[in-house]
């Protein structure tokens, strides 16, 4: 495996988002209209060229991410946060749901300072308004060397419908998501 220096084309814009297990962010922003790739992997961490068994020993540092490009044109990276707010618990550190380890931390590594600045507001805005009872512990750092996963963890849920995880955690996300965002799907 080695790092990722994906170029967008002209146009396009790279954000890379933790928030639990990669497979169910990745279920979820493939079908927004707007995304033009998306890639499952590990960012964050110390180790060099990190594979699935070390991230999830919890001892890298890294996180299981997203990375998600994507045309500001056809959807703004304050959608593509909001999504990533409703979609995942971002009060709980290093845990979403029945996966727990600093890999599953909620995390926004921002590429460019504008992606941070909106990052903070957005953070800012769900605080004041009150959205969750806890407070929000989603880190906001820059975003350093990108690992893409395994092959087999690419387009999983899709892949793999019928795995009991993807049943019983990554499809209600869809529904939810779905019925709460489909003005911004797919057609």
């Amino acid at each position: 495996m080695s790092a990722s220096t994906n170029p967008n084309t002209p146009g396009e814009e790279t954000t890379t988002l933790g928030g639990g297990c990669f497979w169910c962010l990745e279920a979820v922003f493939a079908q927004l209209r707007g995304v033009t790739r998306i890639t499952s992997g590990y960012m964050g961490g110390t180790l060099a060229d990190p594979d699935y068994e070390a991230v999830c020993s919890g001892t890298t540092g890294h996180a299981e991410v997203v990375q998600i490009v994507f045309d500001p044109q056809m959807i703004a990276y304050r959608d593509l946060l909001e999504v990533f707010f409703t979609i995942h618990d971002p009060t709980t550190p290093d845990r979403q749901g029945n996966d727990v380890g600093s890999q599953y931390r909620s995390v926004i590594f921002h590429h460019t300072p504008q992606q941070r600045e909106t990052a903070l507001q957005a953070i800012a805005a769900l605080t004041a308004a009150g959205t969750w009872r806890a407070p929000i512990v989603t880190q906001v750092t820059t975003a350093t060397t990108f690992y893409p996963a395994e092959a087999y963890h690419q387009e999983y849920v899709r892949h793999h419908p019928h795995q009991p995880y993807c049943r019983i955690v990554v499809a209600p996300k869809l529904v939810k998501f779905r019925k709460q965002f489909a003005d911004k799907l797919n057609r």
